[in-house]
């Protein structure tokens, strides 16, 4: 596996990378069309995109979105790997290798959201009332099969929660990790 600047990548790469996308994310990305607007949006030299790459084909993909807060703070978005690649270290490879390039441009902080946005709900967060003694529900934290667990795993904790930003009961998660 090799990981390369999107910036380098083919046009049947970055095919690859919004077929990816809206077949992993299909919540935020109904479309191929819509992941391939959502690649060419963010291709600009201000964001950092990288992808893993196997015998030419893409198996996964991520990003460091320009950075705010005075240069400090970095937002990692998205990141996403192909269902029959998962479990095999790339998410973490692409993350660490983001967080390298947050760092070296001087970044403090990574952070992400991660929606919970399914009819059922995957985390302890899902389909409760936020507003209601948010600091025990965030001390019960429960991740279930939701993405918040791959990142926990990777030293990031939740730093906030938006509830109801995808509907009643559907909040989003904030999780952020130091850098320096």
């Amino acid at each position: 596996m090799e990981i390369i600047n999107m910036h380098h990548a083919t046009k049947e790469q970055l095919t690859q990378a919004a077929e990816i996308l809206s077949e992993s994310l299909p919540e935020g990305w109904l479309s191929f069309t819509e992941a391939m607007k959502e690649i060419e949006e963010r291709l600009i030299p201000e964001n950092t995109l990288i992808m893993a790459v196997l015998d030419e084909k893409v198996i996964g993909w991520g990003g460091i979105l320009a950075p705010t807060y005075d240069g400090n703070v970095f937002e990692l978005h998205p990141l996403v790997v192909h269902p029959n690649y998962r479990r095999r270290g790339i998410g973490r490879a692409l993350v660490e290798d983001l967080e390298k390039e947050a760092r070296n441009q001087g970044g403090l902080t990574l952070y992400l959201g991660a929606d919970d946005e399914g009819e059922v709900g995957e985390t302890s967060l899902a389909h409760v009332d936020l507003y209601d003694n948010l600091p025990k529900k965030l001390k019960d934290f429960n991740a279930g099969t939701h993405q918040s667990n791959f990142y926990m795993k990777l030293g990031f904790n939740i730093i906030g929660v938006m509830p109801d930003a995808n509907g009643i009961g559907k909040p989003d998660i904030f999780l952020g990790k130091r850098i320096d």
